[in-house]
């Protein structure tokens, strides 16, 4: 429980500030003198992120879609475009959710494929500025371009103009880019001017300092909602705000938290950019999400297919593995996990399926004949490399030419005995990003469950419609009572929602929203509050409004009071007519909503999880992607 760790945390500082800690404050002064002499500002770091790259790329197959509202997904969106955005729809959001914020939003089902073709063209381009560029998933990657402007004699501005004018020009889709002497400080600028601009921070340490003082802790990359509550907890809403409580990081949240929110007050970050191959892989891969399937013929048919993905993957990335796992959810949303240690590291389809065949058939025994699957897994750890040696006459290792991107950063040698800069946080990002992918998939859970209760709701209407006739009375009486709910679900979510304020560093780089121009107030589609008619501050506020637990709650309130209701309702009445469903029978999420944007309240605590990717899904069969 967050709420029950959030005040463990606040008891333990409480105790932390009745004794002496000038020897913590002291290794925490000395700690951060020793990052200082670390600080490399030689380095020019891009970050360029494609500009709502599923919706663009969809865009480009239906131009009549570019100027109307529309996202990418059907149970739970992916992306949408910027039309959509001005309605509050978001990616992440249930697709229930964001029709009745839109009810003109046109959804578009997934397509991997094209998608991944584009993104080919995208990184063709990039690689002109840097061969060795880090993507970072489908849509957006890492490049350093120090040896590219000083071999072509261009300015770090005009370079990236020019890179992402060549996108365009190429892939017919914009990117946005940021530019700054470190990859973390790159990736935040390159959300300041989308869509398609750029933003950078000048490499110097008095601006640097500057640009990190008012950002929210929210917008680091590695800080989760969680964290972002637990830091919020003791005092720290920006990152400016974590010098003050130096002496206390340590002690309430580890070592490994401690230095890494150092440098991000500091500022710093990776200069060196590698390919994401040249990363050490814990573990391969491959899950399915499908409909509820209990046929015994079609989960095997399933698990073949799977071991089937799964060995492209193991020889896509040069590995096999010494022990694979089985994981699959129940149509309850459990979810089951087995592992196995084959005498021999597999690899291939054939081995993969003979392995996870016994695995899978003693949960069937466990569980009965009639299990229902909605998801289902393999991957392989204790990976073992089949990529070849590069080898002299000798027999013994090339050495690998050293990159031109050099620091001053404590380093650590490679699996090829090659050096790379040691940064804390990797471990923050991947909990960060399964957190994420937590949130995703239980909005998603219940994006499924809303569905399936209208199903049964128009499936129970429709069989009371043809046996009965609707007394209008009644139906006044229902539609009332959802009226009343509409009302008390409005006071229960404008209790106590701030408007956020925009807080930003506004470099001479940046450009003023032309949206906030046209209009001084916006009213949130969720509490109906006017705010300030800001993109992100907008943005930000109505995330809060949609968070799942306020929703959840309201909607369970409302359940509870239409139930109440239900009871003064004759048979005839509850059925509805087709004029009372449209009036009435809806409250103001829709029936039977439960769920909001990702929620607040989930995840653990940082550092303590790993893993890597992340999936994405329509509401057919989801595989998870590996990018790079």
């Amino acid at each position: 429980n967050l709420t029950h760790k959030i005040d463990k945390i606040l008891a333990r500082k409480r105790q932390l500030e009745r004794v002496d800690l000038t020897s913590d404050l002291r290794r925490a002064d000395e700690y951060i003198a020793e990052l200082e002499l670390s600080r490399d500002l030689s380095q020019t770091v891009v970050h360029v992120d494609c500009d709502a790259f599923y919706a663009a790329v969809e865009e480009l197959d239906h131009p009549e879609l570019r100027h109307v509202p529309m996202a990418v997904g059907k149970g739970v969106l992916t992306t949408c475009n910027y039309h959509a955005r001005k309605y509050g729809c978001r990616s992440g959001m249930a697709g229930f959710v964001a029709m009745k914020l839109c009810p003109q939003l046109i959804c578009l089902p997934l397509n991997f494929e094209k998608y991944t073709k584009k993104a080919q063209e995208v990184r063709e381009v990039l690689a002109q500025y840097d061969p060795r560029f880090q993507s970072a998933s489908m849509d957006e990657a890492y490049l350093n371009i120090t040896q590219y402007c000083t071999d072509h004699e261009m300015t770090p501005d005009d370079a990236v103009s020019q890179l992402r004018a060549q996108v365009f020009e190429k892939a017919k889709i914009t990117v946005s880019a940021g530019v700054a002497a470190n990859a973390r400080i790159a990736k935040i600028a390159s959300n300041r001017n989308k869509p398609n601009g750029q933003f950078r921070v000048a490499s110097d340490r008095a601006t640097i300092l500057a640009f990190m003082r008012d950002l929210p802790t929210r917008k680091v990359n590695g800080v989760g909602r969680v964290f972002e509550r637990e830091l919020d907890a003791i005092g720290v809403k920006s990152c400016g705000d974590l010098y003050a409580q130096r002496a206390f990081l340590c002690k309430l949240f580890g070592e490994k938290a401690f230095h890494f929110l150092m440098q991000v007050h500091l500022g710093l970050g990776h200069t060196s950019v590698r390919p994401a191959e040249e990363y050490e892989r814990k573990s391969v891969g491959t899950e399915s999400t499908f409909r509820d399937m209990s046929g015994k013929e079609e989960l095997r048919a399933k698990l073949r297919w799977i071991a089937e993905e799964l060995e492209k993957d193991l020889a896509r990335t040069q590995h096999k593995g010494r022990t694979l796992l089985l994981k699959i959810k129940l149509h309850t949303y459990e979810v089951l996990t087995r592992q196995v240690i084959p005498p021999k590291a597999v690899s291939t389809a054939d081995d993969l399926y003979t392995y996870a065949l016994p695995m899978f058939q003693k949960l069937e025994r466990e569980r009965g004949p009639g299990m229902k699957l909605r998801l289902m897994g393999l991957r392989c750890t204790n990976l073992v490399s089949t990529k070849k040696e590069d080898v002299d006459f000798f027999g013994l290792k090339r050495p690998i030419l050293a990159s031109t991107n050099t620091s001053t950063t404590p380093t650590e040698p490679d699996a090829h005995g090659h050096e790379w800069q040691v940064w804390p946080e990797d471990e923050f990002e991947t909990a960060a990003r399964e957190e994420r992918e937590q949130e995703f998939q239980q909005v998603e859970q219940l994006s499924q469950e809303h569905e399936c209760n209208h199903q049964s709701t128009k499936s129970n209407n429709n069989n009371g419609d043809s046996s009965q006739t609707i007394d209008q009375t009644s139906t006044r009486s229902q539609k009332k009572a959802s009226e009343e709910a509409d009302r008390r679900l409005r006071r229960e979510t404008q209790t106590d929602i701030p408007a956020y304020p925009k807080k930003e560093y506004r470099g001479s780089d940046s450009k003023p929203s032309p949206t906030a121009q046209n209009s001084d107030i916006w009213h949130c589609p969720i509490c109906s509050r006017p705010q300030a008619a800001s993109d992100r501050a907008f943005n930000e506020h109505v995330d809060y409004c949609l968070s799942r637990g306020t929703i959840k709650e309201a909607v369970e309130r409302e359940g509870t009071l239409n139930e109440e209701s239900g009871k003064e309702i004759d048979e005839g009445a509850e059925n509805g007519s087709a004029g009372a469903e449209k009036g009435g029978g809806l409250n103001w999420f829709g029936a039977g909503e439960k769920t909001g944007s990702a929620g607040r309240g989930k995840g653990k605590a940082k550092g303590k999880r790993k893993g890597e990717g992340a999936g994405i899904g329509d509401e057919g069969r989801r595989k998870k992607l590996f990018f790079g």
